[in-house]
């Protein structure tokens, strides 16, 4: 057979490829320009509440939570700083807990509707509080190492950009491991 066969009988598929491809950069490029009016739109309303940081930790109100099998520290959380705030940030005081002893205590906030975190305080050793110099909100990044705000984002306080249950149900997550992605998978 010769090759101008062969082309002829291509041509419908290859149109009907490109038609598709074509429908498809038309249909990414639609979705993001209206996802774009909705995140701008977002950002404009959106205020952060100014919230003073709470009392310093106490040992008996840590609960620890399971960050993954790399973690070279240990994290805990002090349940009576957890809170939901109006303005849709859950802020809480980490307590991270090195190898060697040395202890770190922040105070932070997790955005779940842009997946950001921010610290705001560091605690000192007398229970008082120092305004973080990195106050500014910064994307969670989900990697293998340092991934205790992708943990608490992910697995106990975060599914598809909301915020999931109140403060108790959350705690009960870390209590007894149970994940977010677990509770999907029991559904």
């Amino acid at each position: 057979m010769n090759k101008s066969f062969f082309s002829l009988h291509a041509l419908p598929q290859t149109l009907l490829a490109l038609a598709l491809l074509a429908a498809t950069q038309i249909s990414v490029a639609q979705q993001l320009e209206y996802n774009k009016g909705f995140e701008e739109a977002e950002a404009k309303n959106w205020e952060e509440l100014e919230v003073p940081p709470p009392p310093a930790p106490k040992t008996e109100n840590l609960q620890p939570f399971y960050v993954g099998p790399t973690a070279t520290q240990t994290f805990a959380i002090d349940t009576k700083s957890l809170a939901i705030g109006k303005d849709g940030v859950i802020r809480y005081t980490l307590v991270a807990v090195s190898q060697g002893g040395a202890k770190n205590i922040s105070y932070e906030g997790i955005r779940c509707a842009t997946f950001e975190k921010k610290i705001y305080a560091l605690g000192r050793e007398d229970g008082t509080w120092a305004p973080s110099r990195r106050n500014q909100w910064e994307v969670i990044v989900r990697s293998k190492v340092n991934r205790q705000h992708a943990a608490l984002a992910q697995d106990y306080f975060c599914s598809n950009l909301t915020i999931v249950g109140n403060e108790k149900e959350m705690l009960e997550r870390m209590k007894y491991r149970k994940t977010l992605t677990d509770e999907l998978l029991r559904e």
